[in-house]
């Protein structure tokens, strides 16, 4: 809940410091060191005349307090000081008491080895305590991040520190005008595997669960993206998490409100709005132990009740389970989960079978599919999600597992049996006549050849097995392997001509001669077998001279390859961002790739048989053939549009960081429109010789696209053109114009970007354009807080893979 706080006018300090000579009295305000961006001061909450220290946003609209000093010791009146005393700490005092040092409202209340301090407020919100001395910048004796509120800022630590003790927790506000302590806390609990609990009055309403590697187990939507960054540490020192933002540009929080729920919210400047990323709980299945022990929570059978006992356990209250109520469980009792880091998933699965007491387990880690949990009693707040999760293996009797099963899925009965076997030995030996024919065609043909025909593919990855179909793509035919590795030279490292998140290409030469290019699919590839069929089954049937031409594929054991037609140039970025080959492309060929690339995701959106949104348009899926004519590649992430569809969500947001649109990288919404937006991307790339996301020493407050907008607000837009292009001062009109179009593409909002067919018209003709509105996406470098880049922690270029509003992975 938002909790929106009105300022009167305030005087702000002429330093940026408290000093003993220089308190904080109620009417001034101290703004964070460097860029402003917090506020120090006093303030009285809604419908309330009580005045409080606190810290907000100093430069968004909607005043939002993030910490408050005096929470539980508010003042009653504008006589509030907050200074220095005798001691050095920071005390919050009246300013005609006495002796500040007597029975303050507040104080920081540290021991120090000596009283010249002085207080500042960073550019983090953190409030820092300074004793001077010890170090030419001094050293922080007390900060304000080690005693949160109700929010938790970037950068702010929550967790235990296990040397001093010290436990950082968020609070609720008691209300919306009261930011006294109120009745919920979010905190680690250290017993046994840590797990992040919300609590009301000291009892768990909330699990959020244990680390999983990238989020909390029962936070699904909290998958790391390009925007958060976020670190778990448990080790012998400390306990905590940390939640960052990669631009320290983007104002995002999180906090706990006074009615327990839990959000992460960032602000949207256009809409001078925050906006919501997630909160919890939300649902049923959320509550704690909604339906008691050795159970799981489905909140999306709507038909059926959401509490189950797992396989081998009954209700424990037969007569208030059949009435819904879950809260007794199922038996037996009291569960303990222990982990073991280091164990693999196979060497956990050993260790629970050899003890009788494991009742099931999963592993710690779901990244990386490392560390062991056990459970040796009852399992607790069991739940199934949509998207997201983890297998957990419960230890189950044969016997009790078959009733399970019956029990969930019903059973065949003795005809159904037969039926099942008869169908089995019809499709057994129609295998067996099928092989036989083939293996005889073969035989006389006298070897095995490149082929088409119409087979059936079955895929089975790690949980479970997927199909396609190929009749359905009869024009693609099927290569065989030894033909593929032969052609390649058994993959030989010196025809490799790349390699991306799926794998690997390599060129290849077939016996009558003609080049391929081959996509071998990697075992360990963060793109798996959906985005294979996605591209077989899209590809196959498109035709285009400006996407490029699939040939076949080749599905041998764990061998999954797509075969391509080769196109000696490579792809567009190996020109564009290279400073000895992109003097190769003149204006005149540049304008000729804008078009094609144009024309071929027109014919996507609406000349194809199917209409398709790409998802992933980049300069690295722009192919060049021989002639540099652009042939756009990867369909792996496409999906195809019904004939009156506009747009459609997904949990699992796919594409590229600095090309994906801004409703499609936040809120999963996806549409032609955000194609539109990445393609607007990689016009002002060409024009430009530059990446949006690279760094560059004349751009060092934004990103290419804002960099473009504030040239382009001052008609210094030519500014910014590859300087290979200077010397056509002919294109001038021509290059200025495409980056309006650019521009235009770009907007933030998807509704006032053009569709493909008006973009091919605007670059065609010399009808006046529209104004641009401000682009979407316009971040700052992140750099180090002594204002030096750091270059491990960069940003690139990386593709979005399997991400829930929030995983970021290259390709």
């Amino acid at each position: 809940m938002l909790i929106i706080i009105f300022f009167p006018c305030y005087h702000t300090l002429d330093t940026v410091t408290i000093t003993p000579n220089q308190p904080l009295k109620d009417g001034d305000v101290l703004l964070s060191q460097d860029r402003a961006t917090f506020a120090l001061g006093f303030f009285s909450p809604a419908n309330s005349t009580t005045r409080y220290v606190g810290i907000w946003y100093n430069r968004i609209s909607q005043q939002t307090v993030v910490w408050v000093a005096n929470r539980d010791a508010p003042l009653n009146n504008t006589s509030g000081v907050l200074s220095i005393n005798n001691h050095g700490n920071l005390v919050l005092h009246h300013h005609n008491a006495t002796s500040p040092d007597l029975n303050p409202l507040w104080s920081s209340n540290v021991s120090l080895s000596s009283t010249n301090t002085s207080a500042k407020l960073l550019d983090t919100g953190n409030l820092i305590l300074i004793q001077t001395g010890r170090s030419s910048n001094g050293f922080v004796v007390w900060q304000s991040f080690d005693y949160p509120g109700n929010t938790l800022l970037p950068f702010m630590k929550l967790g235990l520190d296990r040397k001093t003790g010290l436990n950082r927790f968020l609070t609720s506000w008691k209300s919306q005008s009261d930011p006294g302590t109120g009745n919920f806390t979010y905190r680690i609990d250290l017993t046994g595997f840590a797990q992040l609990f919300l609590y009301k009055n000291k009892a768990p309403v909330w699990r959020v669960g244990s680390w999983t590697g990238q989020r909390w187990s029962g936070v699904p939507e909290m998958t790391p993206n390009f925007i958060f960054n976020v670190s778990f540490i448990s080790d012998t020192k400390e306990v905590s998490i940390v939640y960052g933002v990669k631009d320290p540009n983007v104002l995002s929080r999180m906090v706990l409100d006074e009615t327990g729920h839990v959000s992460r919210m960032t602000w949207q400047a256009h809409e001078q709005r925050w906006f919501e990323f997630w909160y919890a709980p939300k649902e049923q299945c959320d509550n704690y132990r909604q339906c008691g022990s050795n159970t799981n929570c489905d909140p999306y059978e709507e038909d059926k009740f959401m509490c189950e006992c797992l396989p081998g356990f009954e209700p424990r209250f037969q007569r208030e389970w059949y009435l819904r109520d879950g809260s007794g469980g199922c038996v037996p009792d009291t569960s303990k989960a222990r982990v073991d880091p280091g164990m693999s998933m196979k060497d956990c699965r050993v260790k629970c079978l050899e003890d009788c007491s494991c009742a099931a387990y999963t592993t710690a880690n779901e990244t990386s599919e490392t560390g062991c949990v056990t459970w040796h009693a009852d399992m607790e707040d069991t739940r199934t999600y949509t998207q997201v999760g983890q297998n957990l293996f419960v230890r189950v009797d044969k016997i009790e597992l078959a009733k399970y099963a019956k029990k969930r899925y019903g059973s065949v009965g003795k005809k159904g049996m037969l039926a099942i076997l008869a169908v089995s030995v019809f499709l057994f030996l129609f295998l067996v006549v099928t092989l036989g024919y083939w293996f005889v065609n073969a035989k006389k043909q006298g070897k095995r050849r490149d082929r088409k025909y119409s087979f059936r593919l079955t895929f089975e990855d790690s949980t479970n097995l997927q199909e396609f179909d190929s009749t359905q793509n009869s024009d693609l035919p099927f290569f065989d392997l030894s033909s593929i590795a032969a052609a390649t030279d058994n993959f030989s490292p010196d025809n490799k001509l790349g390699q991306g998140g799926f794998g690997s290409v390599y060129k290849g030469l077939l016996n009558n001669g003609k080049e391929i290019a081959v996509k071998r699919l990697s075992k360990y590839s963060g793109q798996g077998i959906d985005e294979f069929k996605n591209e077989v089954v899209l590809i196959s049937k498109l035709q285009h001279r400006n996407l490029v031409r699939i040939l076949g594929c080749c599905v041998q054991g764990e061998e999954k390859m797509l075969i391509y037609e080769y196109l000696p140039n490579k792809s567009l970025d190996s020109f564009i961002f290279d400073q000895s080959k992109r003097s190769l492309l003149n204006w005149k060929k540049r304008f000729e790739i804008i078009c094609g690339i144009a024309r071929g995701m027109l014919y996507l959106h609406q000349d194809s048989r199917l209409r398709i949104i790409h998802r992933d348009l980049k300069t690295s899926n722009v192919l060049l053939d021989s002639e540099m004519n652009p042939k756009i590649a990867d369909f792996g992430m496409a999906r195809i549009f019904g004939g009156d569809q506009i747009e459609a969500n997904t949990n699992r947001v796919v594409g590229t960081y600095g090309y994906m649109s801004p409703e499609y990288a936040m809120e999963g919404q996806f549409s032609f429109k955000s194609d539109v937006y990445s393609f607007g991307v990689l016009l002002l790339e060409i024009i430009t010789g530059r990446k949006n996301s690279g760094q560059y020493d004349d751009i060092t407050t934004t990103n290419l696209v804002g960099h473009i907008w504030d040239l382009w607000k001052d008609g210094r837009a030519m500014e910014i053109v590859d300087e290979c292009l200077l010397e056509e001062s002919w294109c001038d009109g021509e290059v200025e114009r495409c980056i309006q179009i650019g521009l235009l593409c770009v907007q933030d909002y998807a509704t006032d970007r053009p569709s493909m067919a008006a973009v091919l018209s605007m670059l065609g003709n010399d009808s006046a354009l529209p104004s641009p509105k401000h682009p979407a996406f316009i971040f700052k470098r992140r750099t180090n807080f002594d204002g030096s880049s750091d270059p491990s922690t960069s940003e690139g270029v990386h593709s979005v893979n399997d991400v829930s509003m929030t995983m970021v992975e290259a390709r």
